[in-house]
């Protein structure tokens, strides 16, 4: 898909140039600034405001959007008007002959229904406007119509109607990768929901058993974890935000140890290490409790003995290294790589496979978790944060500028 969308706009770029120059040789004259020729200095022109038209658009076809980048995508084709339609009215208008609204609407249906474009004289009576002819163009993302550019002059002309199909394919480009941004965050929400139904039901059943075992025997124990367990449940299943801040996950880690030590006593041991440092530091949310959940099922899987868990955050400059350590039963590598890939069901990894893979859309594939592991030696997870990463908030979702 990506090179694909690539391939689209090396092929469309040369022709919004050539489209931009030609519209702009009957402007008044602008100063080369040491580009070069007309043609490279148009080339440039056209890539600086398609970069300013671009932002707006992938965040979808919208009023607002619609109003921010249509100035923008006039300037390319160098036209005396242009709007951007839904598939039901006009989203936003710029430059002269507002008063065309209602007839651009009308022509609108022969559009979305043949997904062709069509150039057509505009019937106006105004003696002061200098618009006479439309040229509509299809804007169309997975072979779906969505709306379209119209572009206006005072004359007809077969380089604007090119030049206005080719807009109206980048602008559709853009459009289909804002639909892409959405379906990745409704991927998202719906990997953090699935990470909710991982919490182990057995967990929170054998969580209730053992504050119920201290109600007579020492009511202000159970007490205390009633309210751990209800703190941690809060946190696991809050409704705001796809990220969180280091400081409240671990806190959650904290909720989540307490119950744990109470049902197995000196059988779990935990030592953290915390630099204060990147406690403000961003990360998806529920993204480290599953790791240690994942190393307390293995750390006391199987053995009769004790567990110990060692929890590490550390500040490495420009980044957070979190290291989440047991010393139980480990795993078979191959077995690992497996359940990372997806290929077998994660019943002894928890959350594993999820994170890893949230890990890397937010940040990139250099990103994911490593794991080293083997079977008697217990597991080593490591997770690299950057600390400053554009466009990710602790209270809100991931925005691009």
């Amino acid at each position: 898909m990506s090179g694909f969308v690539a391939g689209l706009c090396v092929a469309v770029l040369p022709l919004l140039a050539a489209g931009f120059w030609l519209g702009r040789r009957t402007a008044r004259p602008e100063s080369l600034g040491g580009l070069g020729s007309p043609v490279e200095h148009a080339t440039f022109q056209t890539l600086h405001t398609a970069s300013l038209a671009a932002p707006p658009l992938r965040a979808g076809l919208t009023e607002e959007t619609a109003r921010k980048s249509a100035r923008r995508l006039r300037s390319l084709l160098g036209t005396d008007a242009l709007c951007l339609t839904d598939d039901t009215h006009v989203l936003a208008w710029d430059g002269v002959g507002a008063h065309h609204r209602a007839e651009i609407v009308e022509r609108l249906a022969g559009t979305l229904e043949t997904g062709r474009g069509e150039a057509f004289r505009l019937a106006c009576d105004a003696p002061d406007c200098p618009l006479r002819w439309a040229v509509i163009a299809p804007l169309t993302v997975d072979d779906r119509v969505h709306g379209a550019l119209v572009a206006c002059a005072p004359r007809e002309s077969a380089v604007l109607v090119r030049a206005a199909g080719e807009v109206a394919r980048w602008v559709s480009v853009q459009l289909e990768l804002a639909d892409l941004d959405q379906s990745r965050t409704r991927l998202i929400e719906a990997e953090i929901k699935a990470l909710r139904a991982q919490i182990s039901p057995h967990f929170i059943f054998n969580s209730l058993a053992v504050i119920a075992s201290f109600v007579r025997t020492d009511p202000e124990r159970a007490r205390e974890l009633l309210l751990e367990f209800a703190d941690f449940t809060r946190y696991s299943f809050r409704r705001h935000g796809d990220f969180t801040t280091l400081a409240d996950e671990l806190h959650a880690i904290d909720h989540y140890l307490a119950l744990v030590r109470a049902r197995f006593g000196d059988r779990l041991s935990v030592t953290l290490q915390i630099a204060p440092e990147v406690l403000p530091v961003a990360l998806p949310f529920l993204c480290l409790q599953p790791l240690v959940e994942n190393a307390v099922k293995h750390g006391l899987e199987g053995k009769a003995d004790k567990c110990h868990i060692s929890i590490t955050a550390q500040d490495t400059g420009a980044e957070a290294l979190v290291v989440i350590e047991d010393d139980g039963a480990g795993m078979d590598p191959g077995l690992l790589r497996r359940i990372l890939a997806g290929e077998i069901s994660p019943s002894g990894g928890i959350g594993l496979s999820n994170v890893d893979d949230r890990l890397r859309q937010v940040y990139g594939d250099d990103y994911g978790l490593v794991i080293e592991t083997a079977v008697g030696a217990g597991m080593k997870v490591t997770a690299r944060l950057p600390k400053y990463q554009p466009g990710v908030h602790s209270a809100g979702r991931l925005t691009r500028g």
